[in-house]
């Protein structure tokens, strides 16, 4: 197999051309040519791993860290303070939000605090950098989608393959037809995930202000093994490692398929085949999405994902990845290691390396801000994925197929998993999002 040591004239030209022409809430309105004066919201493991690359950055100024974990707080305010940044400790995120000088802010909280703070600062007037999934639930994607359009402002979700020179190669020449018709693609997620263990509610640490850490959500006791870290397998907080790492491969598959809306279909089966512990998500899922013809192609198409999180071994050559069956061969891109891809008859074609870009996709976001350059990955692209990722949560709950509406976005065939679009909130709290 011979290596493709040639290029496009540019990454960013390859990665302009496999997004295509953008998506409708990017706005016109730009903050200005120079600097960005920002915000970090959560100031965790990956919340820290943003700041360590933003810090650097020249084109940026760090106003503020929030975190109500005053121990994260206090770390965050050390690196970005180290870096010669004149920040502010906030442990509040309204507070963040009411200064007009701040443009822009990165959020890398637990999954249930994605959505309602990036609405809440969109409707603040701030650009928002959130992690994936961008939301909990597929009604609060559609309401985030809702907040850009209505306020102008740009929402980049944390899916950095986007923005990822050698992956957008790859889907470029999908796009050109390199593999023939494309009808079927399949992700997987494989890891290797620890036990949570058994544990009973406590007293919560000193240090966590747990009252502001649940938000908007329903009270429950504090659990150690249902915060820092372990929160995402618990479906009040998170979606489960498919909203995780697998969000990241599906949305590999959007992008490709060029899936511009929900599926008409979700079926799925999974659960809990590993671990017997508290964690509450499947350690084993498997799901098939259907599209149906006039849904974003004139054809029928299948949308196949699979995870093991108990089983770390190689599928296709990749760990994690997803693979594109076309009439002409066959395409595999790795998460953040690069494509193979096969003619006829499994031929080796080409083989191209790499690794996933989180800078280029904090440099697209900037370059969207400060220039009005398109957004490599816009909330309407997020909320396609991460709906994907919540859908096959339910289909996986229920142990029902899903018949679903993706204009009204409803399920059509059963009033329970109707229910399970959205969640129950905490009543009156500040930060539930409008129209849930």
């Amino acid at each position: 197999m011979n290596s493709r040591r040639t290029f496009l004239k540019s990454s960013a030209v390859a990665i302009t051309c496999a997004n295509g022409t953008g998506t409708a809430e990017e706005p016109a309105r730009k903050v200005g040519p120079d600097k960005l004066t920002i915000a970090l919201i959560g100031c965790g493991g990956m919340g820290t791993h943003h700041l360590n690359l933003l810090a650097k950055h020249k084109q940026l100024n760090i106003a503020y860290v929030c975190d109500v974990d005053a121990n994260r707080l206090s770390a965050a305010a050390k690196i970005a303070t180290d870096a010669g940044h004149a920040v502010k400790a906030e442990r509040d995120l309204r507070a963040v939000l009411a200064d007009k000088a701040v443009s822009a802010v990165w959020i890398a909280t637990p999954d249930h605090w994605h959505a309602p703070g990036a609405i809440l600062a969109a409707d603040a007037g701030k650009h928002v950098y959130v992690e994936k999934p961008c939301s909990h639930n597929v009604r609060e994607g559609r309401l985030l989608v809702d907040a850009a359009q209505r306020n102008k402002v740009h929402i980049q979700v944390g899916t950095q393959s986007r923005s990822t020179s050698t992956c957008a190669e790859a889907v470029k020449r999908l796009h050109d037809g390199a593999i023939g018709e494309v009808l079927v693609a399949k992700a997987w997620n494989s890891q290797l995930r620890r036990t949570l263990g058994k544990v009973k509610p406590t007293d919560p640490p000193k240090h966590l202000d747990y009252e502001a850490w649940q938000g908007p959500v329903p009270e429950a006791p504090f659990y150690a093994n249902r915060v820092h870290g372990s929160w995402r397998f618990f479906r009040d907080y998170g979606a489960g490692d498919i909203g995780n790492d697998g969000v990241h491969d599906i949305d590999v598959g959007v992008w490709g398929m060029k899936f511009g809306a929900l599926p008409n279909r979700v079926a799925a089966l999974g659960g809990k085949f590993f671990f017997d512990d508290d964690q509450e998500w499947p350690d084993t899922q498997y799901v098939v999405c259907e599209y149906d013809a006039g849904n974003g192609g004139p054809k029928p198409r299948q949308f196949i994902f699979e995870q093991r999180i108990w089983s770390p071994y190689v599928q296709e050559d990749y760990e994690n990845g997803c693979a594109f069956y076309g009439t002409k061969g066959v395409l595999i891109i790795g998460h953040g290691v690069g494509w193979k891809l096969f003619g006829e008859r499994n031929k080796p074609l080409e083989e191209m390396k790499g690794r996933a870009d989180l800078s280029a996709h904090h440099q697209n976001f900037i370059d969207a801000c400060l220039k009005g350059e398109k957004l490599a990955a816009p909330a309407s692209v997020g909320h396609v994925s991460a709906g994907i990722c919540h859908l096959a949560n339910i289909s996986t709950r229920l142990r029902k197929t899903i018949e679903f509406d993706p204009v009204k976005e409803i399920v059509t065939n059963s009033p329970d998993a109707n229910a399970l679009i959205r969640r129950q909130y905490r009543p009156n709290h500040w930060a539930v999002p409008k129209g849930v």
